[in-house]
């Protein structure tokens, strides 16, 4: 197969399981907690590195802001032989007792947002893959990580959710808001591939912090600190799954 346009990769340049951020520099932390690593392509909110983390290979690829970008990476990675994605992210809390620092793993995403309309319809279910979800929460209780495990929304317009979104979240029972999971599941789904998500909470808009809002730094402090925790759940749910 010929090289991907965005993420520049070929077949047999990519591992089976792939770790995927939003952040292009959160591949680099990533890559940072593993045994080895090397950089295979960066182009755009595509950065990829291949490395091996207590034995297994793995790649990391960042998927940049929001459900577009995310597909065209998950698009792609499935072209190239990848059957297991873990997004590694941030994420805002809906509930009031859910802290900044603390992490979520997602049983579902709520269809807030547009891309996943194009390939089916808004009643399909945006689900992670079973052995995925119980790796990273079995990963975490064994770290004796506390985890938050439940349902998420994935929304379009970060600017856009105004007081009226956040009071129906909440009231709904969602744990918290991001930009990539629906699309993330829900391809993986159609696709034949395994997909999990575990997000570090860097804002509560219940309380209505949000990440910058109290710092200099894009995420505060604690959740900084706890993003390398979340990173070292998913590594071992890697080497689990593999």
């Amino acid at each position: 197969m010929a090289k991907q346009p965005h993420l520049l990769v070929e077949e047999g340049e990519v591992n089976e399981i792939a770790l995927i951020p939003g952040d292009p520099g959160r591949v680099d932390r990533i890559a940072g907690q593993c045994d080895d690593s090397e950089v295979v392509a960066e182009n755009r909110e595509y950065k990829l590195v291949n490395a091996t983390y207590d034995g297994v290979a793995l790649t990391i690829c960042s998927t940049g802001i929001g459900c577009p970008s995310a597909a065209i990476a998950i698009e792609e990675l499935h072209n190239v032989g990848c059957e297991t994605v873990i997004r590694v992210g941030t994420t805002g809390a809906l509930q009031s007792d859910i802290e900044i620092g603390d992490m979520i793993v997602a049983t579902g995403a709520a269809k807030d947002e547009g891309t996943t309309r194009r390939y089916e319809s808004v009643t399909y279910p945006a689900v992670p893959e079973y052995g995925v979800l119980s790796a990273l929460v079995e990963g975490a209780e064994e770290r004796g990580e506390e985890v938050h495990v439940g349902p998420i929304a994935s929304d379009d317009a970060y600017y856009a959710e105004t007081d009226e979104y956040v009071d129906e979240w909440e009231a709904a029972g969602i744990l918290s808001v991001e930009m990539e999971a629906a699309a993330v599941f829900s391809l993986a789904r159609r696709k034949g591939m395994a997909a999990g998500a575990i997000c570090t909470v860097d804002g509560n808009l219940v309380e209505g912090t949000q990440k910058g809002a109290t710092d200099d730094d894009e995420l505060p402090e604690k959740a900084r600190n706890n993003v390398e925790r979340a990173i070292d759940v998913s590594l071992d749910a890697v080497a689990a799954l593999s």
